[in-house]
């Protein structure tokens, strides 16, 4: 059974219209891929292709998890399996607080790979609170409705705090420097690669260098016009820092 996130010639259409025009691209466990490109270019088409919003149509190809196509899964069934994606504007959920949430979704999750048991109250206010403090969140938080009067820092604490507690194979992490300050940035990218320690497997999508500082990928692909117009390693980050998108857009016209 391979271990890896495959994505092959995928194509998909918003409304009739043609996205992404065909891109493949393999994620290995423990892997970093950094997906980079302009504005309207196809970023937050594929991550929220891979989470399955049923708004995004797939035309052609394929996107296979553990050798097997993931097209059928429901959003739900993705999520359970090991899929993870952090979003660009996480939604508040009044009423709910945030320790229920994780209680629930974790939950969950475990019934749905094979442990039907609960986890108890004492084991995850353990496991909550040795996770908060990796993400520097006071205790506070747990009782808070989920991200309801929440910072933008805040939010993005959370969705790596939730990232945390399920701990998944895959993570797409959809502009998650969006909206942060650098002292924000620090505390998530430092989340963010505890966890990717654990062999997790992230496609990080980004406008900006400046999270690479923090969050090292092994690979980067930029996106433009809905095709990889280049792929390399880290130093095709600085690249575009130094000269804009300009110089690749030619390659994915």
């Amino acid at each position: 059974m391979s271990d890896e996130l495959i994505i092959r010639d995928l194509r998909v259409a918003v409304e009739g219209k043609e996205i992404l025009k065909g891109i493949d691209l393999t994620i290995g466990r423990g892997q970093v891929h950094a997906i980079m490109g302009p504005n309207g270019s196809g970023k937050s088409t594929l991550a929220n292709t891979l989470a399955g919003h049923p708004k995004y149509v797939v035309t052609q190809g394929d996107i296979l998890y553990k050798g097997t196509s993931l097209l059928e899964w429901t959003p739900d069934e993705r999520a359970r399996r090991g899929l993870f994606l952090a979003f660009q504007y996480p939604m508040a959920i009044p009423g709910v607080t945030v320790a229920n949430f994780l209680r629930t979704a974790l939950n969950a999750k475990r019934r749905a790979n094979g442990n039907g048991k609960a986890i108890s109250i004492p084991e995850f206010r353990k496991l909550m609170t040795e996770k908060m403090q990796l993400l520097k969140l006071e205790p506070a938080f747990a009782t808070r409705y989920l991200n309801d009067g929440f910072s933008g820092g805040e939010k993005k604490r959370v969705e790596i705090l939730q990232m945390a507690m399920l701990n998944p194979e895959f993570a797409i992490l959809d502009e998650t420097d969006s909206g942060l300050d650098i002292d924000a940035l620090r505390i998530v990218s430092e989340g963010v690669n505890a966890l990717a320690g654990t062999n997790l497997g992230i496609l990080l999508i980004t406008h900006y260098q400046r999270i690479l500082n923090y969050i090292h990928p092994q690979f980067v692909h930029v996106l433009v016009n809905g095709k990889f117009a280049v792929s390399g390693g880290p130093e095709l980050a600085l690249q575009l820092e130094e000269k804009g998108y300009d110089w690749v857009k030619g390659n994915g016209e």
